[in-house]
């Protein structure tokens, strides 16, 4: 699948647009829809000081980009049974300040933990350990009290790559790398850069020279922020968020992680997170993936699960708009080439749930079962999609009922009588008269 012409124009104008109001030494950018990267396109000429040339196969690095990695390897431990989200942190690392704080805490940025480790500022200086990281720790610089409100901390997710490491008896990045890279095929995406690979720089307010930027080893903070990669490596991981690959992570844990779980109360759905992965409205969608910035890079990646589509961005400046570049793409590519529904078939016999189909009524009030995409679907002034969990039993998959049971009431012959959805009961007559 490729894209027509006056889509890829528009898109390279919005590339275009931004290299040059930013002052971006280089950036690169990719569009993925349908499973597969149907555009990229380049601009800027120093992607290196001698005029190295951005494009695809050329590695920036990715910055924060890297916690959804880290948050992938901690649902893989919760889904083996390795923790629970609610855990509290100092179970697997005992001692440590802020051990009361919930493994869920760390990934929705919702425990109140400082952003930043004590000490120098970690992004431009040498890496420390873990046992130096935790030791400089302390409870008293803690930004706010749990649960309160979204409070972004870098910090968390040196914890949170710990905690994997210890579990996993290996490092974080060998677990990174066997346990995404190399089921997603993601051979370009490295600890360290690999030729060829762009160079950070920084741009002068005034006089518009470039300053190179450093690039350290973070060390026990690698999980918040160290990886490099490249637009096609970054590609293929859009679109595992868009169709996973059950042997990374389950369909079902990359839905939870992609729904809110803490918030800035100001901005609602324009400032939320879910368990690793930043939020943006796009109503009625929602767009989810992550920014990224370390001295001398910005970075974005974000999808659309429902519309099948995602985009990447990658530059080589310390400031300037790259990170918000994708949810530029992505609206543009939808502009100029609207998302189609799936097309419409005819419904199999449902192996079970076909007695329940047509209208019933909550005391007075008219609902309707459905059946779409093999599912059992209520609406009206109900609402709610049902999977089976087990003979003439069912559980909500969204809405007001998420979570909740549908348990089928059958009289003496065996008909249906009556419906019951956590205490609403629905009858097929009003009030089952």
């Amino acid at each position: 699948m490729t894209l027509r012409s006056d889509t890829a124009a528009a898109l390279y104008a919005e590339v275009a647009a931004a290299q040059s109001e930013w002052k971006l030494p280089s950036i690169t950018a990719g569009v993925v829809r349908d499973g597969a990267l149907v555009w990229t396109g380049s601009r800027g000429q120093f992607a290196t000081a001698d005029g190295g040339l951005p494009g695809p196969e050329r590695q920036y690095r990715i910055g924060s980009i890297t916690k959804t990695l880290t948050a992938v390897l901690v649902m893989q431990c919760r889904d083996d049974g390795l923790l629970a989200l609610n855990d509290a942190v100092g179970k697997y690392l005992p001692g440590i300040a802020f051990g009361d704080l919930t493994i869920r805490h760390l990934l929705s940025h919702s425990g109140g933990m400082n952003a930043e480790p004590e000490g120098l500022w970690w992004e431009r200086n040498p890496g420390v350990s873990f046992e130096a990281l935790a030791a400089a720790m302390d409870e008293s610089q803690a930004a706010g009290v749990p649960d309160q409100r979204y409070h972004y901390s870098n910090l968390g997710y040196g914890l949170l790559g710990e905690i994997v490491s210890r579990l996993r008896g290996a490092s974080w990045i060998e677990l990174v790398r066997s346990r995404i890279l190399s089921p997603l095929e993601m051979r370009r995406t490295t600890y360290f850069p690999e030729d060829p690979a762009a160079e950070g720089f920084s741009v002068h307010p005034f006089s518009g020279r470039l300053s190179e930027e450093p690039a350290y080893d973070s060390l026990a903070m690698a999980p918040a922020g160290q990886l490099w990669s490249t637009i096609e490596d970054l590609a293929r991981y859009a679109c595992f968020w868009i169709d996973p690959v059950s042997e990374v992570l389950s369909r079902e844990s990359v839905e939870e992680m992609s729904a809110p779980a803490s918030a800035d109360p100001r901005e609602a759905l324009n400032a939320a997170y879910g368990l690793g992965l930043r939020l943006q409205a796009d109503d009625p969608y929602l767009f989810a993936g992550h920014t990224g910035s370390m001295p001398g890079f910005v970075a974005g990646l974000f999808f659309d699960r429902a519309r099948r589509i995602g985009a990447v961005a990658l530059a080589n400046a310390t400031y300037g708009k790259c990170a918000s570049v994708p949810l530029d793409l992505m609206r543009a590519t939808l502009t100029h080439e609207p998302w189609l529904p799936q097309e419409w078939v005819p419904e199999p016999e449902l192996p079970q749930g076909e007695d329940l189909l047509g209208h019933w009524y909550w005391g007075n009030t008219p609902v309707t079962m459905t059946v779409s995409g093999c599912i059992l679907q209520l609406s009206g002034a109900l609402t709610c999609r049902f999977s089976p969990l087990g003979p003439d039993l069912y559980q909500g998959r969204d809405g007001y009922f998420a979570g909740e049971k549908l348990r089928v009431v059958r009289d003496d012959h065996g008909s249906v009588a009556e419906l019951n959805i956590a205490t609403f009961v629905l009858t097929r007559a009003p009030y089952g008269r």
